[in-house]
């Protein structure tokens, strides 16, 4: 239960940081992104091991509709805090990145799929999330070589930037097989679920990292 409680207690190695000393403005998205992920992670994780006990009515049955929930307010948060920062190139590209995650956001759930279904959560809409983050990430690391800006290297986006590309480099595929998965091994979808939460666990130290970086000698790049 430890284990599968990760996704809780390892927001709170990176939010213990924000309560330790003020952060950059540029990382506030981040900030809102923890907080965000920490309510909605321990609500889900309460329903998945408690609903039994606690008699939660047939709504609240599932925690499924939460992932899904988790994975809109992760891209929408990453996404605003991409676009925000100090670099002058691929600004445009990087709304339209967004833009095609509404898109594709209204068509699967306008005509394909419900986001309230309790069966299983989204592998579609968490893959294509964690897809275009990606492409977030390889156009922050091509910036920084354009610009031979080597102190980046150094600073706390850095290390944010990275810890993210390793979460969804993990989980691009477990999230676009874990629906057909479901449907052939359960005890294997389940077994490849502790290779997400790792990778979570490695994107919350890398945000700690960062935050632990935010002193006046390092400048955020």
């Amino acid at each position: 239960m430890i284990f599968d409680w990760s996704e809780v207690w390892a927001l709170l190695i990176p939010l213990f940081f924000v309560f330790r000393h003020k952060q950059p403005g540029l990382l506030k998205p981040v900030i809102i992104y923890l907080w965000l992920a920490f309510t909605l992670n321990t609500f889900g994780d309460i329903i998945g091991d408690f609903k039994w006990a606690l008699h939660f009515p047939a709504w609240l049955q599932s925690n499924n509709p939460l992932y899904n929930l988790h994975s809109v307010v992760r891209f929408a948060c990453f996404s605003y805090f991409f676009i925000s920062l100090p670099q002058t190139r691929f600004k445009t590209l990087k709304k339209i990145i967004a833009g095609l995650f509404t898109v594709f956001f209204i068509i699967d759930f306008g005509f394909f799929e419900h986001f309230f279904y309790h069966n299983h959560l989204s592998g579609n809409l968490l893959s294509a999330e964690a897809y275009l983050l990606l492409i977030y990430c390889m156009l922050y690391y091509l910036e920084v070589l354009i610009s031979e800006n080597d102190t980046a290297f150094k600073g706390p986006v850095f290390w944010i930037v990275t810890g993210l590309s390793i979460y969804v480099v993990v989980n691009f595929f477990v999230f676009l097989f874990y629906v057909p998965m479901i449907n052939q091994d359960i005890v294997l979808v389940l077994a490849i679920w502790n290779v997400h939460n790792v990778a979570y666990i490695i994107l919350c130290l890398f945000i700690t990292r960062a935050f632990y970086l935010t002193t006046p000698k390092y400048a955020v790049a």
